[in-house]
């Protein structure tokens, strides 16, 4: 007699779960992913009025993993006394990282110079506090990189990763991750793909992005983080490795990297 094997045990590592598309189906979208073997998951924020929000929710569902941080993307919203009321945050425990931070120069009318003052606050706050960071990086990936090797002194994840074979390199060699979701799925992502088949393994880790950044079979629809699973499976034939060995190592390296409690099997 046949059982049904479990899907495996997944972690989408970056989820923005409290985002207002999620407002009338929460939970189902909660139960859909536990269904499909997301269990865990690093819900960031991305502006001071979210920290509360994404806390709250966090709090409520075992499984879900707050991070805070001010979002380039919303830098009008941004107040410098906003980074110290950030590290208020991490007061008490609970948070994994600092993020989601970065720098955005893809996007028009957000200046550059008070994005680089938010993000060298946040990498410093990390470092004192020893957590890792969430990492947004668009139009920016060069200075990124550049600014986290001369900080020093951090660890983290550039998530929705999409540079060159080169970048990527320089990321790992000064220990980063890269966050890989979505547009891996989709056939002319060439470069990327070519990246997730070669790299080192225990660099890579799986999220969604969700509700942005869907598969190539739910193009133009609201994403959710149920769908890791085809990232997974897309990750594992790029590879040439089964999904459950790429579910496990994947798994591993989100709670290494974010002090994760791993739960029974």
């Amino acid at each position: 007699m046949h059982e049904n094997n479990p899907p495996p045990k997944l972690v989408d590592s970056h989820v923005h779960l409290d985002d207002e598309a999620f407002a009338v189906d929460r939970d189902a979208v909660i139960e859909r992913a536990g269904q499909a073997g997301v269990e865990t998951m690093i819900v960031p924020a991305v502006d001071a009025g979210s920290w509360p929000r994404i806390k709250a929710l966090c709090a409520d569902h075992a499984g879900l993993h707050p991070a805070f941080g001010l979002h380039p993307m919303f830098l009008p919203h941004h107040l410098p006394a906003h980074v110290d009321a950030l590290s208020a945050c991490f007061d008490g425990g609970g948070a994994v990282a600092v993020g989601e931070i970065g720098l955005d120069f893809h996007m028009d009318g957000l200046d550059h110079e008070l994005q680089r003052y938010y993000f060298l606050r946040q990498l410093e706050l990390a470092r004192e506090r020893e957590l890792p960071v969430i990492v947004h990086a668009r139009g920016a990936l060069e200075e990124v990189s550049l600014t986290l090797r001369r900080t020093g002194g951090l660890r983290g994840v550039v998530h929705s990763f999409s540079g060159s074979e080169q970048q990527a390199r320089q990321l790992w060699e000064i220990g980063f991750h890269l966050g890989i979701g979505g547009p891996v799925t989709y056939p002319r992502a060439q470069r990327l793909r070519r990246i997730v088949a070669q790299m080192p393994i225990e660099f890579l880790l799986l999220e969604s992005d969700a509700p942005d950044q869907p598969d190539a079979a739910h193009r133009g629809e609201r994403n959710e983080p149920a769908r890791v699973a085809e990232v997974l499976r897309c990750v594992a034939e790029l590879r040439g490795e089964s999904a459950a060995d790429i579910a496990a190592a994947t798994s591993a390296n989100a709670h290494r990297l974010f002090g994760l409690v791993r739960r029974d099997n």
